[in-house]
């Protein structure tokens, strides 16, 4: 075995993905295995992993002195415990999102990276969308200013979401509250503010259970900084994967629609070109571990997410306007 040594904890579809990344950098192996389902573990092991060692419990895994980095694909309600005792041991972490359950889990994980990034330790949150060469393109043109500032942003966002998560973590609100805007929806709201390096302020929202336990379809209309709306809405409910993200500044309009970066300008829309590299949060962790390159998505990415999305969630049971955290 070569390169760095890493710890799955969660071996389920994300656990898969990041694997099969680590497999195609080629910079890291998986030693060990762990999953509350056993035949998760075993599975993943003997598909991907043969010399991984398979671990029956969380506590077990942190026994071992073989690993250098943990990947997290845990229900959200277990990052906090996990991440830490994963800091605790000197293990580099990448945590799929939402980084944590409540606010002051996410302030305290935010802190513990940065004592952890004084030591050498990389931290990295999953945001898999700041890795994308589109949204790395769109970003470098929205914040270049040679289009003028901001002035609205709109984000449509469909999923045939809802079907697949009967019987499932996220349709239990104690594990996944906010529904299908927590758990998918929170990459959507992390590309807002990537993209336009603005913050949230205020929010008014109606919100749909359709039968689930969760919330499955939220329309919102938000206030950002600078004075700049912001429309979204989730439709988790929908028969297709898609979105539009749409960056309205002052002298063109920057659209993302279904992988495809346009651009609107004197009345016409031209194709962008997107030519920022291409990577991954498993490449990116590497890059920052061994080459000392600059976290692209750090723990603090979580917290404009977490405030916005508890003011939608608020806002989608009173029905009123509701002022965003600090």
């Amino acid at each position: 075995m070569t390169g760095l040594r890493f710890a799955i904890v969660g071996c389920g579809r994300m656990g898969r993905h990041h694997s099969e990344r680590l497999l195609a950098d080629g910079r890291g192996t998986v030693v060990a295995l762990q999953d509350s389902v056993l035949e998760m573990t075993v599975g993943l092991q003997r598909e991907l992993w043969p010399e991984a060692k398979t671990c029956h419990s969380f506590d077990e895994l942190l026994t071992l002195d073989n690993i250098d980095a943990a990947i997290l694909c845990t229900p959200t309600a277990e990052h906090f415990h996990q991440a830490t005792r994963c800091l605790d041991r000197g293990w580099h972490l990448l945590c799929e999102k939402p980084l944590a359950s409540n606010r002051d889990q996410i302030v305290e994980l935010i802190a513990r990276s940065e004592v952890a990034r004084s030591r050498g330790q990389a931290f990295s949150l999953g945001y898999q969308r700041r890795h994308t060469a589109v949204y790395k393109t769109l970003r470098r043109e929205v914040l270049s200013g040679k289009w003028g500032r901001v002035r609205a942003v709109v984000s449509h966002n469909v999923e045939h979401w809802q079907p697949t998560i009967g019987g499932t973590w996220r349709d239990d609100p104690q594990q996944n509250p906010g529904g299908f805007i927590t758990d998918a929806g929170s990459h959507k709201l992390d590309s807002i503010f990537y993209v336009t390096g603005l913050a949230p302020l205020e929010a008014f929202a109606r919100s749909q259970h359709w039968g689930s336990n969760v919330e499955i379809v939220s329309s919102v209309s938000a206030l950002l900084t600078d004075d700049v709306t912001a429309t979204i809405d989730f439709i988790g409910h929908a028969q297709y994967l898609g979105e539009d993200f749409h960056v309205h500044c002052e002298r063109a309009d920057l659209m993302l629609r279904h992988g495809e970066l346009w651009i609107g300008r004197e009345g016409t829309q031209t194709r962008l070109a997107v030519d920022e590299p291409e990577s991954t949060p498993v490449t990116s962790l590497l890059d920052s571990i061994l080459n000392g390159a600059k976290e692209v998505s750090p723990p603090s990415a979580a917290l404009s997410v977490y405030d916005l999305t508890q003011a939608i969630l608020a806002s989608g049971k009173t029905k009123l306007p509701v002022v965003v955290s600090k």
